[in-house]
């Protein structure tokens, strides 16, 4: 059973949705039964594919085995290093064995629930975890509403909400919001992104003709649009149904095509992962080379800056997967939130114009088009286009 694909799924999270209101009503605890229900999805969702089931078995113990480890002396260096290789190393694995098509420790699933099983590990070393109960990490890292494509939602926060009991009127507010956004998502993924899709057709360009080129720009503002609503509509069908359960999934997307420029986009476009990625990876990698003193002179702090965003959106390209497409489209962005870091510390004309309401619109526009060629990156276009003219 694929989720939020078939019709048998959202017959059965009516079911769960309707169960979870019955007891949110009458304000009793949610968390064992969302624990219960994750557990089942789960199993229905590899119950046909036996052996991506058995390596989501063997990196749950591989995950529930590191924390316990790092818990019994955290502070420990070396420990931690241990705990967060053995977390990360199936992830890494599977993306080097998808180069050759080779599924090597690979499941559905597994690039989400890394970045939730590496997050609880490096905050058990920084001292905000001091105990983690394995119904509560189990919880946490199979919640299956965001189990297979995010977001992407930080452990305190969330077994803050799973501990928590609301009050009739508080839940039936979740509950109504959680319908609502399930609608809507419903909206986003079927009707608009199926429209959408309709119509996408990746083409081979052969010759530089208006025509060719006018069609590929159109080809690209489609793909990007329908990436948009079908992650979106999906991302909000996962809150709907996280706030059904009493969890209050963090929102993904918040009118990315409205940014004014490319670091005002990763605060609206993959939000969860963007600031996990800035918190986890950006901010401590910037720590150390600041520590460490890289590079010289004035701007030796805006270069450290530049050097961690481009590392930081290397690393989710990588993420997304080893390959030219993906690693040149996290390049891209790395580099566009440099020049736009940049501009921001440096720029007099940027500070002397940047609330006029001309330049907003002309930063609009070249920051959109940037996106869109970005997605061109992501879906293959470019090399296709690429590979067309060099072989037309």
């Amino acid at each position: 059973m694929s989720f939020y694909a078939e019709p048998s799924f959202y017959v059965l999270v009516a079911i769960v949705v309707a169960i979870a209101a019955v007891l949110g009503l009458h304000e009793r605890s949610l968390q064992r039964y969302g624990l219960v229900v994750s557990v089942i999805f789960i199993f229905m969702l590899f119950c046909k594919t036996l052996t991506q089931g058995l390596m989501l078995l063997v990196f749950l113990g591989i995950a529930i085995a590191a924390e316990r480890w790092l818990l019994a002396k955290p502070d420990s260096n070396q420990r931690y290093a241990a705990a967060l290789l053995a977390t990360i190393a199936p992830l890494v694995a599977y993306k080097i064995g998808a180069v050759w098509n080779q599924s090597i420790l690979g499941f559905l699933g597994i690039s989400y629930i890394t970045f939730k099983a590496a997050q609880v590990v490096i905050e058990t070393h920084d001292g905000l975890i001091a105990k983690m109960p394995l119904a509560d990490h189990l919880y946490f890292l199979l919640f299956f509403p965001t189990f297979t494509s995010g977001p992407i939602d930080r452990s305190r926060r969330f077994l803050q909400d799973a501990h928590t009991v609301p009050s009739r009127d508080e839940y039936a507010g979740m509950l109504a919001r959680g319908i609502l956004l399930l609608l809507l998502g419903m909206v986003y993924k079927f009707v608009l992104a199926g429209y959408i899709h309709r119509f996408l057709s990746f083409g081979v360009l052969t010759a530089m003709t208006p025509e060719a080129v006018g069609k590929q720009v159109l080809t690209a503002w489609q793909y990007a649009l329908y990436l948009f609503f079908d992650f979106a509509g999906y991302s909000f069908m996962a809150m709907g149904v996280g706030y059904a359960l009493g969890i209050r999934v963090p929102r993904n997307f918040r009118a990315p095509f409205a940014a004014v420029d490319i670091i005002d986009f990763w605060d609206r476009w993959h939000i969860t992962l963007s600031h996990w990625l800035r918190d986890f990876v950006f901010m401590r990698l910037t720590g150390h080379l600041i520590k460490h003193r890289l590079f010289k002179g004035k701007d030796w702090r805006l270069h450290t800056a530049q050097l961690g965003l481009m590392c930081n959106m290397l690393l989710m390209g990588a993420w997304h997967g080893l390959t030219v497409d993906y690693l040149c489209y996290g390049l891209f962005h790395g580099v566009l939130l440099a020049l736009c870091q940049r501009m921001h510390m440096k720029s007099k004309f940027f500070k002397h114009h940047k609330n006029d309401l001309w330049f907003r619109g002309l930063s609009w526009f070249v920051t959109i088009n940037l996106v869109v060629l970005s997605f061109a990156l992501f879906s293959g276009q470019v090399s296709t286009v690429l590979g067309g003219l060099i072989h037309g």
